[in-house]
């Protein structure tokens, strides 16, 4: 599989018109490689030039990770001198022909201490931003990057029934959290997670991104918990809100609305049409039923071997959905201090239309008795 990313990544280059590309330890580096490096105080960093020649400057000691390749590669290994780094570093440029030419990077990865490197070895080189040659590898997902991604969902699943018995009134949103955490990893998450869970309630649920505090649950409130699970390097990111005893009316309603747009976003999914159509569908609900200025965000993201990634759920995103596509819908809903509602799912766009990949009742449900 990594042999034929290695073809699939030289024509993106090329369509690009750009002579290479390097790429520092991240998830696009994995996608391309198979191999799992560390962003640590030792740069490293693997060059993809237009030829299908590749290079790759790492230290020593993680030299033995090349054989795990699929693809020929020809290694520039440094010791822990740091006054050696710049002569690997110069010698990759070299091998490759890279100075003068176009080396694309990874804006959201590529990290100064790399890019300093790079440009004192290759001093005449221009170096564009190469995000949309990077997502056009990433973004169509085929049948076993899909299958790998369910089972992230299955695991995020099992984790959050395994904690909710746990969640009454008194009980904190960081015990909440511990728990969620320690039952991922039990069902079968690989760490790091995707994110840290969000587990918010009250007036911290209309946070779309609080962080688990020592506030404890009260009669009243809405809970919101917004967790994935990671499995063979693949994410998943859903978010359920429940209702802890009895809530207002208002709150309620506000889920249902919610719940109404997140069924709307789902059901505009499909191949042909713009990414917009699902943001604008799901939003029409939400500002049709008067709470329009409540939902502060976008209606969803592209997941993958990252939670957040393209394609993005915006209503001026034009970009055409495609099969294989993954992506959240997750509409919201936030009361300034008071309460807020999210209801997210994943997709991912088929032949025909969309399928959801989580499976978790949307409805709320009441907790804390």
């Amino acid at each position: 599989m990594n042999a034929a990313r290695l073809k699939k990544i030289t024509a993106a280059l090329k369509a690009s018109s750009l002579d290479a590309l390097a790429l520092n330890p991240s998830p696009s580096l994995l996608y391309a490689t198979g191999l799992h490096l560390h962003l640590m105080e030792r740069p490293t960093v693997i060059l993809f030039k237009t030829d299908g020649r590749v290079g790759i400057i790492l230290p020593e000691l993680e030299s033995p990770k090349l054989n795990e390749l699929a693809y020929p590669a020809e290694g520039f290994p440094y010791n822990e001198n740091p006054a050696t780094w710049t002569d690997a570093f110069r010698k990759a440029i070299n091998f490759l022909d890279l100075d003068g030419k176009k080396i694309g990077v990874e804006p959201l990865a590529m990290r100064i201490l790399e890019y300093r490197f790079l440009q004192a070895a290759a001093p005449q080189a221009t170096f564009p931003d190469a995000t949309e040659a990077i997502a056009s590898l990433r973004i169509r997902k085929d049948a076993n990057e899909i299958a790998s991604m369910r089972k992230a969902v299955e695991i995020a699943q099992n984790a959050l029934e395994a904690t909710l018995p746990m969640i009454k009134i008194g009980a904190s949103e960081k015990e909440i959290a511990a728990e969620l955490v320690i039952q991922l990893l039990k069902h079968g998450s690989e760490a790091p997670f995707p994110f840290q869970p969000i587990v918010s309630g009250g007036p911290h649920s209309a946070n779309p991104h609080a962080a688990p505090s020592e506030r404890k649950l009260q009669e009243g409130d809405l809970l919101v918990i917004d967790w994935g699970a990671m499995f063979n390097g693949y994410v998943s990111d859903i978010t359920r809100t429940f209702a802890i005893g009895e809530i207002d009316a208002e709150y309620r309603k506000i889920h249902e609305i919610t719940q109404a747009a997140n069924a709307a976003g789902r059901a505009a999914a499909k191949p042909g049409l713009p990414a917009s159509v699902v943001d604008i569908a799901a939003r029409k609900v939400i500002e049709d039923a008067g709470y329009g200025e409540y939902f502060t965000h976008r209606t969803g993201h592209g997941i993958g071997m990252e939670a957040h990634e393209a394609p993005y759920m915006r209503a001026d995103n034009e970009r055409i959905l495609e099969e294989g596509m993954a992506f959240t819908v997750e509409p919201g809903i936030y009361l300034p201090n008071r309460n807020g509602v999210r209801v997210e799912d994943d997709m991912v766009i088929t032949a025909n239309g969309a399928e959801s990949l989580t499976t978790l009742p949307r409805k709320i449900r009441v907790l804390g008795k």
